[in-house]
């Protein structure tokens, strides 16, 4: 069932979860993902990081709604993000990419935190586009060059600042 201004949600969390709700192939299985994930996570493919930032990021803008709770969507419970079209699929086959996602260790958590916020920020503020995570993905891929070597850059001036008060020790 689809979320109809006014009207309580048709689908229960349980049947979102467990993939009988109407969708693509292996789309709607959160059971079927998350053993993906599992093998992606353990050959190494993809990053942890990457998939725990998207979670985190959707669930943060996911409560910011709950706080402001204005409309229907807003009102969602947060983890119904996770659950509904294909949040967990983006997140797992899609945002770890390792080609286009970002490379550093802290680059990959603002990355994915960014693409969790933005699909579900694309899903409440935009009803007329109900799945954001593509668009989300697909915008952060544009970013993470730029997030790496902001994430970079911080790091040599960080050792650069920790270099110069090395020195005033040793001539002091």
């Amino acid at each position: 069932g689809q979320l109809m201004a006014g009207q309580p949600l048709q689908t229960s969390a349980l049947d979102m979860f467990l993939g009988t709700i109407p969708g693509s192939t292996c789309e709607t299985s959160v059971p079927a993902i998350l053993i993906g994930a599992l093998l992606l996570i353990v050959t190494g493919v993809a990053s942890w990081r990457t998939m725990l930032a998207v979670i985190v990021g959707g669930g943060a803008m996911g409560l910011l709604f709950n706080a402001i709770g204005a409309n229907d969507y807003m009102q969602l419970p947060f983890y119904y993000h996770y659950l509904m079209g294909g949040f967990m699929f983006g997140c797992v086959f899609m945002a770890t990419d390792p080609v286009t996602s970002a490379q550093t260790n802290c680059g990959k958590w603002i990355y994915g935190f960014l693409i969790g916020a933005f699909a579900v920020l694309l899903r409440v503020l935009n009803p007329a586009y109900p799945e954001g995570m593509m668009l989300s993905i697909l915008l952060m891929n544009c970013f993470a060059p730029l997030i790496d070597h902001c994430v970079v850059a911080a790091h040599i001036r960080k050792r650069k600042r920790r270099w110069l008060q090395a020195e005033r020790r040793m001539g002091a």
